[in-house]
């Protein structure tokens, strides 16, 4: 009977010994999979920016005088442009609302489809190459913790999904959380399949079975306060318990994926750590290096320190000076780390750069004080929202009118580059004017030097009051002033509240600091009190005959009917602004205008740029 029980108690322990083996190689197929997925987009992607540099860099004679040329018919060579415009239309304008949050086409196949690859390989296929039965509960436990190395990567800023595809970071970010919910939704399967098939893991140890648990614990709660609502008003809360809790979950998967199967699984672990501990090296060699003066490599640590000024109430402008090796494009973010302000002394939070890459529009004492002789020649700018922690440490700062120092990090996030556009649609709701500002500068400098075949760019800004306009006076002036003969420059003002504008008082400051960008993370409408003290606008502006300005809301819908009826070529609409603005532009830009009948029979094709109002 004994030899019985012992012979029949070593059968259970080689049955779980050939399922565990079965399993270990079992994620290698779907990561084929998604690796072949990434080298599909990233061959797309990286074709569409070659085709957009070379056509931008297409020489175009233009006549002061002249008028852009008459839509021609179609032929048979627009059909390939015909196509990516259905595409475009039906994947990233078409869209699904869920309460508060809302996905275009392509972020809801790709979720579809990702959790489809992990169920696929957790229930579907029942047997290894040697024809022995696998365990679905052990499945999608390694799944989930395979998964692991791919949801890093897709946290990081410097990362290779982001070089093969050419997506940057801020974007991955929804594929980030996808593969982490999805990762969770694995691990309720295996807890749920454990206490099912208690039989086969009875073997497993409590010490492997509480730190399982310990996991799978810590790893839901991570999951609710991820949440946007969650995420949205306890920010530093989040980013904290998020760090710490990342932590926990690994090294307590490891410890219950050693006791209960040795050490086949951790190999699909550890390299998250690695992968971490990389992204790191890369950001600390970046902060050294644009920061110099801090560590001891320069005689004015100084000149590195950031001004603050609160513009408004809810609004503060951070301005320093960097090193000309120092670029940045329109569109693209920073690390801002401010040891006086944070709670932890490398504490990092990221902000939209709001100023441009430019000596043009450089304001002149920046020019003057960084000649020749000086270093520290680029000043960036950075509008920041006031919420709570951080920020509103930052406002008392800023009411101070104090020096801070200032480490940055970057720049992070994809470019914004309109070279190859024909026309340029730009829509700003608020302090989105801080996304689309630089890329309406950056597009007139372009021409200026040739590297651009834009005719026409059109400037939509929709707030409150008149007040607003004092953040970007100089900045629109310079453009006006520096606007190339062949490029037709249209600036739209709608003020959507009943107050008149102010009469006009003292002739505007020339050399007043441009500012733009608010922090996507941390975003609140910055709308000026009026009963405040703050600066008004001067008059001279608002008199401008070159500044469009009306009162309402601007009908979005017959504005981009309208502009694209008379376009043609390529054309491009960006728009930084509150969601339902977001919605009505992607709504105008369905069909008809976006059909596979507009190329074919001469029209332009449209192509969309959205950035997000606040958390991404």
């Amino acid at each position: 009977m004994a030899s019985s029980n012992a012979g029949a108690a070593n059968h259970t322990l080689t049955g779980r010994s050939q399922s565990i083996q079965g399993i270990v190689l079992y994620p290698e197929e779907p990561y084929l999979i998604l690796a072949s997925v990434l080298l599909v987009v990233g061959c797309f992607q990286w074709g569409s920016f070659f085709h957009s540099k070379f056509t931008s860099r297409r020489c175009f004679i233009r006549d002061e005088e002249s008028t852009p040329a008459s839509r021609r018919g179609g032929s048979i060579l627009s059909l390939p442009l015909a196509v990516v415009n259905f595409y475009r239309t039906v994947a990233f304008r078409t869209t699904i609302g869920i309460g508060s949050y809302i996905f275009n086409l392509a972020e809801v196949f790709a979720t579809l489809a990702y959790i489809a690859l992990l169920l696929v390989w957790t229930f579907i296929i029942s047997s290894d190459p040697d024809g022995e039965p696998l365990n679905w509960c052990s499945r999608a436990g390694l799944l989930a913790a395979s998964q692991f190395p791919f949801i890093t990567i897709l946290g990081t800023k410097n990362n290779i999904v982001s070089l093969i595809t050419g997506i940057g970071p801020d974007k991955l970010n929804y594929l980030h959380r996808l593969a982490a919910r999805a990762c969770l939704a694995l691990v309720g399967i295996h807890v749920l399949g454990g206490v099912n098939n208690f039989s086969f893991y009875g073997s497993a140890s409590n010490k492997s079975q509480l730190f399982g648990i310990v996991a799978a614990l810590t790893f839901a709660g991570l999951a609710v306060v991820s949440l946007r609502p969650v995420r949205e008003r306890v920010y530093e809360l989040f980013f904290y318990l998020h760090f710490i809790a990342i932590i926990v979950i690994m090294l307590a998967t490891i410890i219950h994926i050693e006791e209960f199967s040795g050490t086949s699984f951790t190999y699909y672990i550890w390299p998250s750590f690695i992968i971490w501990a990389l992204d790191r090296l890369i950001r600390t060699a970046r902060l050294v290096f644009f920061n110099l003066a801090y560590f001891g490599f320069g005689k004015k640590s100084g000149t590195l320190d950031a001004t603050t000024e609160l513009l408004s109430d809810n609004l503060v402008r951070v301005r320093f000076r960097r090193a000309s090796s120092f670029h940045w494009s329109p569109g693209q973010f920073a690390y801002l780390i401010m040891p006086s302000v944070s709670r932890l002394p490398f504490e990092a939070h990221p902000f939209s750069i709001s100023s441009v890459d430019s000596t043009l529009f450089a304001p002149e004492e920046a020019v003057a004080d960084g000649g020749p002789g000086s270093p520290y020649r680029k000043e960036l700018v950075f509008l920041i929202g006031v919420r709570g922690g951080f920020t509103k440490r930052l406002k008392e700062v800023a009411a101070r009118h104090e020096s801070v120092k200032v480490y940055v990090d970057g720049p992070y996030g994809d470019a914004v580059s309109l070279g190859c556009y024909d026309t340029s649609l730009l829509i700003a709701g608020g302090t989105g004017i801080t996304y689309t500002l630089p890329a309406f500068l950056n597009i007139i400098e372009s021409v200026r030097n040739g590297s651009s075949r834009c005719r026409r760019v059109v400037l939509i800004w929709s707030i409150r009051d008149s007040d607003f306009l004092r953040w970007v006076e100089e900045a629109l002036t310079k453009a006006n002033k520096f606007a190339p003969p062949g490029l037709k420059v249209v600036i739209r003002i709608f003020l959507t509240s009943d107050r008149p504008p102010p009469a006009a008082a003292t002739p505007p400051n020339p050399f007043a600091s441009t500012a733009s960008l608010s922090n996507p993370f941390e975003h609140q409408n910055p709308f000026q009190d009026p009963a405040n003290s703050f600066d008004k606008p001067d008059g001279l502006i608002l008199s401008a005959p070159w500044l469009q300005i009306a009162s309402g809301r601007p009908n979005l819908q017959g504005i981009l009917e309208d502009e694209i009826h008379a376009a043609t070529g390529r054309v491009s609409v960006s728009v930084c602004g509150p969601n339902a603005m977001a919605r009505i532009v992607r709504k105008a830009l369905r069909f008809p205008w976006s059909s596979p009948v507009s190329p074919l029979n001469g029209g332009p094709t449209v192509t969309l740029h959205i950035e997000s109002f606040g958390y991404a």
